[in-house]
C-alpha cells in the first residue's frame, strides 16, 4: 500500500476530521505509474482533488473506512485508470464536423475551414467547445490540448464549466496565402501581445484546470519573427507552444525554397533554436532519420494523430520515433478532420495502422509494433508528459490529481476478458466509459454528463452551426441525388 507519507502512515492520519475523503475500492486499478502496477482488488483514497492513498482494498479499507470523514464507492469490479489526455483538438472546429470531407490539405484549409472559423462569434466558440468537450468526456478525456482556435475566453468559459482541465492556444497566424480578410492585416506584434493578454487573464485559472500556451498554426502561416518572438515568450512565461509540423511533403518543400534550408520544417526550426522541450509538434509525418534524432535531442513532445493522418496527411513514423527517445502521444484532431472525437478510436487505430505500416514500408510483418501497454502509455503519462503537466496527472499515484476515469469491462465488446491491457486498447468503446473525474469532481457519472445538459448544447449547436455556415458562405455539396 502506498499512501501520503509512506511507510502505513498518511496524510489523513493528522488531518482534521472535517476533511472531504472520497475511498474507491474493489476496482481494478490500472496505474500507469512509473512500475506499471495493476492491483486487483485495488482502491484509491482521495482528498479534496489529490491521491492521498492507493493499494489493495483490504488494507485500504483498514486505514481509512472508519473515518467520520470517508466515503465509500464499491466500484465492483470495474476498471480505474488515470484520465486519458487528447494532446491535439480544435474545439472551434466542432461546429464544422463533415463540411469539408475528402479533399486535399489546402483545399481543406482555404476553402472551408479558415473561411469557416473566420466568421465564428465567440458565441459560437463557447458553444463549440462545449459540445466538443461533451465528446471528450464521453471518451474518458480528462484534459486536453487546444491545437489553436477563435475566442479563446470562451474556451475557457466552456471547460471551466464542464469541469475539464485543458492547455488553451489561440490560433496565431500573421502571413501567407488564402488567409481571410479579417485575419490578413494581423502583425506580429498583435499575434504575441494577444496571447500574452490570454495568458495573464486565463493562466492557471478554474482551480488550476486552465493554462494557456502559446501556438503557430503552421509554418506557411508564420514569419521568421513569429516565430523567434513565439520561443522567447514561451521562456519568458515559462509555458508550452502547440504547432503543426512537417504535415505534408508541399510544407517542407515550401520551406526548402524560403528559409534556406535542404530539407524542411524540423531543420529551420531546428537552425532558429525552435526546437525545445516546450514545443508540441502535431502530425510530424513528413520527417526523416536525421530530423527524428533532432526532435529527440531537443526533447520535443510529438502529437500522433492517426485518422487524420490517415485521412489527408500519410504514415507518420511513430516507430522510429518511440525507438528514437521522443516522446510520443495521441490526439485527435478537429472534428473537420476526423469527424470522430474518440480517444477510445485512436488508440485502436493507432496501434493498427502503425503495425500496417510495418509491411507497406518494409514488407515484413511485425504485430509487435507499437503493443498495447505503449498506445495505454501514450494517452495517459505519454500525454502529461508531452503537455508539461507530468508532476500532477497522467498516472495514479500519491500526490497527483485526482484525474481519472471508471471503465465498465462486463459488456459485448470487452467480454470476455483474458488481458486487461490489451481489451483497453483493442476491445474498448467509448460506451465502457462508465464515469469520469477531473481534480476531483465527478463530471459524468454513469454516462450522464454532470455539468451542462447535453440536450441543451446539441440543440444550441445545431442552430448555431447553420448560422455560422450561412455568414462564411460555405455550402457543402450533396454527393447524391436527395428526393
Amino acid at each position: 500500500m502506498e499512501t501520503a507519507r509512506g511507510g502505513g502512515e498518511s496524510k489523513s492520519d493528522s488531518s482534521s476530521s472535517s476533511s472531504r475523503l472520497l475511498t474507491l475500492h474493489n476496482a481494478l486499478i490500472v496505474t500507469m505509474d512509473p512500475q506499471s502496477r495493476v492491483f486487483r482488488d485495488g482502491a484509491i483514497v482521495i482528498e479534496h482533488n489529490t491521491i492521498i492513498a492507493i493499494g489493495h482494498s483490504p488494507q485500504i479499507l483498514a486505514q481509512f473506512s472508519s473515518l467520520p470523514s470517508s466515503q465509500l464507492l464499491d466500484l465492483q469490479g470495474q476498471f480505474l485508470l488515470p484520465g486519458f489526455i487528447n494532446t491535439h483538438v480544435h474545439t472551434s472546429q466542432q461546429l464544422a464536423r463533415g463540411i469539408a470531407d475528402d479533399v486535399p490539405l489546402l483545399t481543406w484549409l482555404h476553402n472551408c475551414i479558415w473561411p469557416y472559423e473566420s466568421n465564428m462569434t465567440p458565441h459560437d466558440s463557447y458553444i463549440s467547445t462545449l459540445l466538443c468537450g461533451i465528446e471528450l468526456i464521453h471518451s474518458g478525456v480528462t484534459c486536453f490540448a487546444e491545437a489553436g482556435g477563435q475566442h479563446v475566453s470562451e474556451m475557457a468559459r466552456a471547460v471551466e464549466l464542464l469541469g475539464l482541465r485543458a492547455c488553451l492556444t489561440e490560433s496565431i497566424m500573421d502571413c501567407g496565402e488564402g488567409l481571410p480578410m479579417a485575419w490578413a492585416n494581423r502583425t506580429t506584434q498583435h499575434c504575441i501581445q494577444s496571447q500574452k493578454e490570454l495568458y495573464k487573464k486565463h493562466h492557471n485559472t478554474a482551480d488550476g484546470r486552465i493554462r494557456i500556451w502559446l501556438g503557430i498554426r503552421q509554418i506557411m502561416n508564420a514569419t521568421d519573427l513569429l516565430l523567434t518572438q513565439t520561443r522567447d515568450t514561451a521562456k519568458e512565461l515559462q509555458t508550452g507552444i502547440h504547432m503543426h509540423v512537417a504535415e505534408i511533403p508541399y510544407e517542407n518543400q515550401y520551406v526548402a525554397n524560403n528559409r534556406g534550408v535542404d530539407h524542411g520544417t524540423v531543420a529551420y526550426l531546428e537552425k532558429i533554436k525552435f526546437l525545445e522541450d516546450n514545443l508540441l509538434a502535431a502530425h510530424t509525418v513528413w520527417v526523416n532519420p536525421g530530423e527524428i534524432s533532432s526532435l529527440s535531442k531537443a526533447s520535443v513532445k510529438v502529437s500522433h494523430c492517426p485518422a487524420a493522418a490517415m485521412r489527408m496527411l500519410g504514415f507518420a513514423p511513430i516507430r522510429e520515433m518511440l525507438d528514437a527517445g521522443v516522446c510520443v502521444s495521441l490526439g485527435t484532431d478537429g472534428a473537420p478532420s476526423n469527424n470522430r472525437m474518440s480517444i477510445v478510436d485512436e488508440m485502436y487505430l493507432a496501434s493498427l495502422i502503425n503495425k500496417g505500416r510495418e509491411v507497406f514500408y518494409k514488407g515484413t510483418t511485425d504485430p509487435t509494433a507499437l503493443p498495447a501497454e505503449i498506445i495505454l502509455r501514450m494517452v495517459t503519462s505519454n500525454g502529461a508528459k508531452s503537455i508539461l503537466w507530468h508532476k500532477e496527472i497522467g498516472s495514479l499515484e500519491v500526490g497527483k490529481k485526482a484525474d481519472m476515469i471508471v471503465i465498465n469491462p462486463s459488456s459485448w465488446s470487452m467480454v470476455p476478458l483474458h488481458d486487461c491491457i490489451s481489451s483497453l486498447v483493442y476491445c474498448m468503446r467509448s460506451e465502457n466509459i462508465q464515469s469520469v473525474m477531473c481534480n476531483g469532481e465527478w463530471i459524468m457519472k454513469d454516462r450522464k454528463i454532470l455539468k451542462v445538459d447535453e440536450s441543451d448544447v446539441i440543440s444550441m449547436a445545431k442552430h448555431a452551426s447553420v448560422e455560422l455556415m450561412k455568414r462564411a458562405g460555405i455550402t457543402v455539396p450533396s454527393r447524391m441525388t436527395i428526393l
